[in-house]
């Protein structure tokens, strides 16, 4: 074991690496050396106050304005009140009892202050927070260590606010600088004019300037990205050694038979894609492919074509989509474009068709048993479904292609799951509208071969989006069920989105705990909320509330997830034949739903959505010859996150604009494993974004060493560095790709 990987009990003690690994996920020195700064503050840069976020742990720098005791009302004790400032915004500190504190926390005086940002009477505020004054007149060593240069402030806890960090870091840069290998090549470092690792690790907890914090954090940036693609040029390299059986098309076969029969004329978006995916399919290793469309692109089309394609080379396969209704919705449009090509072996069916099944969990005995039997006989070419699909039980003569709609909606285990059912391993196309941005971040590593298709077919309408603030300007919703009753008045229909359903069952009132009214002065109930959000809002109420109020009148239904599978299809039907005018649903609808006369979509607590999951939503309405609207409602205010999200999808509709902006607001995920947000990034200061020319170059540098030097014998700290990125999970995580 080397010295960075020793335990941090033998650097700081049993109790302070207690906390470290408990709050921060710090177990070692190595982990302690690369846990760099947030950010730095220069001496007599104050923090700016008005951007801090509530429930945030923060240390600011801030000056001490006012102190104030005040004593309890009726009772013993006292409550110190510190408001600090930054000359533009002010901070409230609150100390319970703890009056002696007035002595050092005097007006004027310069400190870090770290604690929980909480909310009482709308002022933000920490209740008694760590502290450590910078005044020189104090004595303070802590002014004395951070003078003359950057003060470091870390990602820390509540139980470990960033200057003790600081003072952890330090001992180990003292003890262990030495220890700490360098994974990049000289010739590399020499390139591009980096510094060597130690250096680099010292400047940037240790920075003089803001030049030597820049020298370091690019050194840092290359190491994350060329480590990263070191791990995907091997991962790239064993693919490519992966046999796969070429799926090569066949004139005048099943795909130039449909062809044929469009009623109308592919774009050039469609032909290019599809060209790319035949080039890939007709390799001798697997195809790992990812269509990226706005929704209403055809990227169903490009897909049926490919699986089309594979059928003439004689094999089969699957359309993987995540929900029953989905599943029912592209079986049964698949079946309406082929025609009698669907209908292969079977009385009155093509001579060059072949059979389209459908296998979902709430099919019935006999219909399921057939639907196995035909794919695991070959006699159905094209196989559609959900979960179901992924059952020990389906089984398939010659799986040779695996299309996974909405790949967001599925885990790396599932999707292998399906694609282990193939004697050799088939070809992988994934498709989605936005990217989540795990999967942006692939892209811009090169470990996703990407098709995107930007144009739109003729007859598709334009969406237009807009933000209802229902507090701020509660007119604003009443006009919203207005343009409903319009749209509906000319003939068209609507939908209804809420996050919940609200058929759940009652709590039980004997084990609910009372919500106790605070007291006044009440030490337990400050620093708490007050402006707790008020439950999501949900299906069932909704359409009780439109149907009895402003879209009285109207043939109003709801749709949701615990409908019996019977009573959803049917409900479809009936809004698919106009029998309804608005359906009042959850998220079931997101995706696949197509029913070009739906113009208009209110989206209810639209801030408890995803990116990704608004501009599906969004999808669903303009599908037809007129103009589609989409209003999203929210309580927010103007300003907060929330909002700036909205405005966001509400200022464009290029999903992949959208998931770059998702992307910077929960970051990529970890890279080489299964997080999908940024709460385990395995990045800590290279940017996806911002960093993408650093992470271009990194590729051809790892793929040129890889090919040069698979298993990494001229670089034992190279390997060092990735045995230590790559754990066991990891590992799997790529095995399965």
């Amino acid at each position: 074991m080397g010295a960075l990987d020793e335990p941090l009990t033998k650097l700081v003690g049993d109790r302070t690496a207690k906390v470290l690994a408990d709050s921060l996920k710090l177990r070692t020195v190595g982990d302690l050396l690369h846990h760099y700064p947030r950010r730095y503050v220069e001496r007599g840069q104050l923090t700016s106050l008005d951007e801090l976020e509530i429930d945030e742990h923060v240390t600011v720098l801030a000056r001490i304005e006012k102190v104030t005791l005040i004593p309890f009302r009726g009772r013993k004790g006292d409550r110190l009140e510190v408001v600090v400032t930054d000359g533009r915004s002010r901070l409230s500190l609150v100390f319970f009892n703890q009056g002696w504190r007035q002595k050092e926390l005097r007006t004027g005086a310069q400190g870090l202050f770290a604690g929980k940002v909480g909310v009482f009477n709308r002022t933000r505020q920490l209740v008694s927070p760590d502290y450590q004054l910078l005044d020189e007149d104090a004595g303070s060593d802590a002014a004395r260590q951070f003078a003359g240069r950057l003060i470091p402030v870390y990602g820390a806890s509540a139980q470990m606010p960033s200057w003790k960090l600081s003072i952890c870091v330090e001992t180990a840069l003292t003890k262990h600088l030495a220890d700490v290998g360098e994974p990049l090549p000289a010739e590399l470092r020499e390139r591009h004019d980096l510094i060597p690792l130690p250096e680099a690790l010292e400047l940037v907890h240790r920075p003089r300037s803001q030049a030597d914090r820049e020298r370091a954090q690019s050194r840092l940036r290359w190491d994350e990205a060329f480590v990263l693609q070191v791990a995907l040029a091997q991962r790239r390299a064993a693919d490519s050694a992966l046999p796969a059986v070429p799926r090569l098309p066949r004139a005048g076969g099943l795909l130039d038979a449909f062809d044929a029969r469009l009623p109308f004329t592919l774009t050039d978006g469609q032909r290019t894609v599809s060209a790319e995916i035949a080039a890939d399919l007709a390799t001798s290793h697997p195809m790992h492919r990812l269509l990226q469309g706005e929704v209403g692109s055809g990227k169903t089309l490009v897909a049926l074509r490919a699986m089309l394609a594979v059928v003439d080379a004689g094999g089969q396969a699957v359309l993987l989509a995540p929900t029953e209704v989905l599943a029912q919705q592209h079986h049964r449009s698949i079946v309406e474009m082929m025609g009698d090509l669907a209908e292969g072996g079977m009385l009155g069916g093509s001579d060059l068709g072949t059979k389209v099944v459908l296998l979902t969990g709430s099919m019935g005995v006999p219909a399921r048993r057939q639907a196995l039997l035909d794919m695991a006989c070959g006699d159905a070419g094209v196989a559609i479904g959900t979960h179901a699909l992924i059952e020990d039980k389906v089984q398939f003569q010659d799986l040779g292609l695996v299309v996974v709609d909405e790949q967001h909606r599925f885990g790396v285990e599932q999707r292998d799951a399906l694609r282990a059912k193939g004697e050799q391993p088939p070809h992988l196309l994934v498709m989605t509208a936005t990217p989540i941005p795990r999967t942006v971040a692939m892209t811009v590593f090169g470990d996703l071969e990407t098709s995107v298709l930007d144009q739109l077919p003729a007859g598709r309408s334009p969406i237009s989006t807009h933000v209802v603030p229902a507090v701020e300007k509660p007119n604003f919703l009443a006009r919203a069920w207005e343009r409903v009753r319009e749209e509906v008045a000319k003939g068209h229909q609507a939908y209804v989105v809420c996050p919940r359903i609200g058929d759940e069952e009652p709590t039980d009132p004997k084990n609910a705990k009372k919500k106790r009214k605070p007291a006044p002065d009440d030490p337990e109930d400050l620093g708490a909320d007050s402006d707790e959000r008020r439950p999501p809002l949900s299906v069932v109420e909704t359409a009780e509330m439109l149907e009895k109020g402003p879209l009285a009148g109207l043939r109003v239904e709801i749709l949701h997830g615990r409908l019996a599978p019977e009573a959803k299809d049917e409900v479809m039907r009936r809004f698919t034949a106009g029998a309804v005018d608005v359906l009042v649903a959850t998220t079931v609808i997101e995706v696949g739903v197509n029913v070009p006369n739906s113009t208009a979509m209110v989206i209810m607590d639209a801030d408890r959505f995803g990116v990704s999951q608004l501009h599906q939503l969004r999808g669903r309405v303009g599908r037809g010859s007129a103009a589609g609207l989409c209003l999203l409602v929210s309580d927010m205010p103007t300003g907060s996150p929330a909002r700036a999200r909205l405005d966001a999808v509400a200022g464009t509709l290029d999903g992949f604009e959208l998931s770059r902006i998702d992307l910077e607001q929960r970051r990529e995920g970890d890279v080489l494993g299964q997080a999908q947000s940024g709460v385990k990034s395995s990045l800590k200061v290279l940017s996806v974004l911002e960093d993408e020319d650093v992470i271009v170059t990194a590729r051809t540098e790892a793929t040129r060493l890889v090919a040069e030097d698979p298993g990494l014998a001229a670089h034992p700290d190279l390997r060092t560095a990735l045995e230590s990125l790559i754990d066991e999970d990891r590992a799997a995580y790529m095995e399965k790709g």
